[in-house]
């Protein structure tokens, strides 16, 4: 089976989407691996070698934040979240439709204003050249890649997440 093969069996979506979502989950799969490895390295030198690595707390932050960061846009535009749907028999499937869109706006909004207060804020952190306490990585990289993946995740919503909705979803 080739690669793109692989890729079409397991992923749903379609066109560059695919490579997107396969792309962000090859990040936080990595990112978790990794996080694994510091893991048990430290744990592994802090008992057996009696000197655990330093700046884990921060890595660990840090990994943690490209994890969930890189799953969001992949999560938010598959509907992956939780969804209270009691009153789904009580409402007609255009009513259900109307408040998926509604839902989709408002949630692609509000992902949109605010990685842009993120942004301002990375950007300050850029100006008051803020570094992690022990490790002296830029804390506005960590601030910055936060807010474009929200903004990512806010754009592949209201482009993925409404053809999903409205095409994808016949009833």
């Amino acid at each position: 089976m080739s690669f793109s093969a692989w890729i079409s069996a397991h992923y749903e979506e379609q066109g560059p989407v695919k490579w997107l979502a396969f792309a962000l989950e090859m990040i936080a799969a990595t990112t978790l691996f990794l996080l694994m490895l510091l893991t048990c390295s430290d744990v592994v030198g802090r008992y057996f070698l009696s000197n655990s690595i330093d700046g884990t707390t921060e890595l660990t932050e840090i990994a943690l934040a490209i994890l969930i960061f890189a799953e969001m846009p992949v999560i938010t535009w598959r509907g992956g979240h939780v969804v209270v749907d009691i009153l789904d028999r009580m409402m007609g499937p255009t009513v259900i439709k109307l408040l998926g869109l509604f839902s989709v706006f408002l949630i692609a909004s509000s992902l949109y204003f605010i990685a842009t207060q993120i942004y301002f804020l990375a950007e300050r952190s850029f100006r008051r050249n803020e570094v992690t306490e022990f490790l002296q990585l830029p804390v506005g990289l960590i601030v910055e890649y936060i807010a474009f993946m929200s903004w990512i995740t806010a754009a592949t919503l209201l482009s993925y997440g409404v053809y999903r909705l409205l095409w994808l979803s016949r009833d």
